[in-house]
This record gives C-alpha cells, structure tokens and sequence, in this order.
C-alpha cells in the first residue's frame, strides 16, 4: 500500500530546520541535547502539516477555509470595519493547535480587498475577539456577482497571520490563501439566503466540508 506523506509549509521547514541546528550545536555538549531538539523540530513539522484535499465538483457551494469545529452559526450585522450592508450568516470555525493551521477560500472568485486589522491576543472563543484581535479579512467576489467575506483571527497561541494571495488575484475553490500559526479562528460571513449545510460542533475539514449552498433551498449531509 503506497502511503502519501503530508507536505509540509514552508514556515514548518524554517522553523524546525533552526530547531535542529540549535540543536546540533549543543549536542556537541550533551547528547541528550540534540535528541530532545530533534523531536522538537518534527514536532514543529506536524504543526505545520500541509495536507492535499479533494473539493468538491458542486457549484455554488462554500466550503470550509479550516480545519476545525463549528463554532456558531448566526444571522447578525457584521462589524463596522467591514462596510457590509444588512445581516449576514456567519459562520465561526474554531482552530485548535492540533489543526492543520493552512486556510484555503471558500468560495472562488476574484480576491476585491485584503483588509489587515492589527490588535490582541484574547480567547477565540469569546465574542470580543472578531473586534479586539489580530485578523485579516478577505472579500471575495464570485461570477454571478455575489460577495463572501472571511476573516482570520489570531488566538491566544497564534501570533501572526501570514497572507499569500494578493487584491486582484482569481482563486479557485479551495485555493489555499494563507495560515494562521497556531491554532486561531476563522469567520466566513455568507448572504442570509444560503442553505448552510453544517451544524454547531461539526468537525470540518478545510477545502473539502461543505459550509453552504448558493443555489438550492435542501440541506445535503455531504462534505
């Protein structure tokens, strides 16, 4: 049976290649030194797994941008910061540290604006933190014209949000866009006429679960 190693992000090999040599160095020492460093850097490895996914062939779906479980599931009026007329479905999915920590679009369409709010480190979990922490909104336009919003949210333990697609960019559904070291948060805010496909307290896979439907008024337990 051929198995597929999971590739790894590149911040991944930074850090546990600087794990390592540090390592090395003190090993000259005490052997114990090196061993204790070089677990450590396939530790980092891990935290930093980069897995392929398989999206899904429907149109007019969303599908989840992370790894993790269904935070919340509500119909509000988005934050001032995003200039968003009327309600919208958000949907929170929280990212623990044992998450793969890559986020991909839920949608595709053409990236319209890239807008970075610098701020704390509070709990994810509490409602103040789509106001007070560190995040990165991403609006997306699809081709019939509708417009998705997702926010990435540092957490407590994630310290930086690192973007890698630019305004202007045309992305592919389930493109990954960026990662959030470790572990965090990630709002998707979707017109309020979709048919949202998942639950509170479902585990969802970035790329592959299926967050909502555009176009049909059935609700479909597929990923």
């Amino acid at each position: 049976m051929n198995v597929k190693l999971p590739y790894f992000d590149r911040d991944g090999w930074k850090v546990a290649f600087i794990v390592w040599a540090v390592a090395y160095i003190l090993g000259h020492v005490d052997v114990c030194v090196w061993w204790i460093g070089f677990f450590i850097g396939c530790a980092c490895l891990l935290f930093f797994r980069d897995p392929e996914r398989i999206h899904s062939q429907k149109k007019g779906i969303a599908v989840s941008p992370a790894d993790g479980i269904i935070l919340k599931i509500s119909e509000v009026e988005p934050p001032e910061e995003l200039q968003l007329k009327g309600k919208r479905t958000k949907i929170s999915i929280f990212m623990s540290i044992l998450n793969v920590h890559v986020n991909r679009t839920p949608v595709p369409g053409i990236v319209e604006k890239l807008l970075y709010v610098p701020g704390r480190f509070f709990n994810v979990t509490l409602d103040k933190a789509n106001e007070y922490n560190e995040r990165l909104a991403t609006f997306m336009k699809m081709k019939d014209g509708t417009q998705i919003v997702f926010v990435q949210i540092a957490g407590l333990i994630a310290r930086r949000i690192r973007c890698d697609i630019a305004e202007g960019d045309e992305l592919t559904l389930g493109q990954r866009v960026g990662i959030i070291r470790f572990g965090s948060r990630v709002d998707v805010y979707l017109p309020t006429d979709v048919t949202v496909q998942v639950e509170e307290g479902q585990i969802t896979v970035a790329g592959e679960t299926i967050l909502a439907n555009f176009k049909t008024k059935e609700k479909v337990n597929e990923k």
